[in-house]
């Protein structure tokens, strides 16, 4: 996982370039030589299993006050304190283990975005909505709101699971979507030439 904990970095929509990935341009040199049929990255975050132990202690209270209680005030509120417990402990517990890690698959025809071990949340986005794909130098949760899949009603979407490199795609409507993966560099010279290849009119 490469991180890159500035925080100084760039807001959602001021995004990067780098050698090689100009932003609004195509790769320089003969990179559809190097672009494979499959492209596949992930990111992962380990600090979401530390977060992931508050949920499972919230849980695990619930189920204690359940089973070992000595309250002596009535059976509804004792009911209320363990469905409370356990509900908070297995959002929490979604929350954090949904979003350790992001893998992302392009191929020919779209971009796949699965997140934690269940492939949950997914999003896949066909090619034919993405007008062009920019590299984000730093992305950090700060700029989306915290970290998972989220939501700024004038930007776009996001799946935020570590700070560091992003891919931000620009869609047809106008909205962006940003995913935080190692080596976005490649995912993005490989969305490019994708682009490129199913619109040879417009790139020649």
């Amino acid at each position: 996982m490469r991180d890159h904990p500035q925080e100084g970095a760039a807001a959602p929509g001021e995004h990067g370039s780098t050698d090689g990935v100009p932003a609004g341009g195509r790769p320089a040199g003969g990179a559809h030589a190097e672009i494979p049929e499959v492209w596949h990255g992930r990111a992962s975050n380990r600090v979401q299993w530390l977060l992931s132990s508050v949920g499972a202690a919230c849980m695990a209270l619930g189920i204690g006050l359940a089973v070992n209680s000595t309250w002596t005030s009535g059976l509804a509120p004792l009911v209320m304190a363990v469905v409370g417990c356990v509900a908070a402990g297995l959002l929490v517990l979604f929350g954090t283990l949904a979003f350790v890690h992001v893998a992302v698959r392009v191929d020919a025809d779209c971009l796949e975005v699965r997140c934690g071990h269940m492939g949950l949340p997914r999003r896949r986005i066909p090619l034919d909505s993405v007008v062009d794909a920019d590299f984000a130098p730093r992305v950090t949760p700060r700029h989306w709101g915290g970290w998972g899949y989220r939501w700024r009603p004038e930007q776009g979407t996001a799946v935020i699971v570590r700070r560091g490199e992003a891919m931000v795609l620009r869609l047809g409507d106008g909205r962006t979507f940003t995913i935080t993966v190692d080596d976005a560099e490649g995912a993005v010279r490989c969305v490019r030439e994708r682009l490129r290849l199913r619109r040879p009119a417009s790139a020649a």
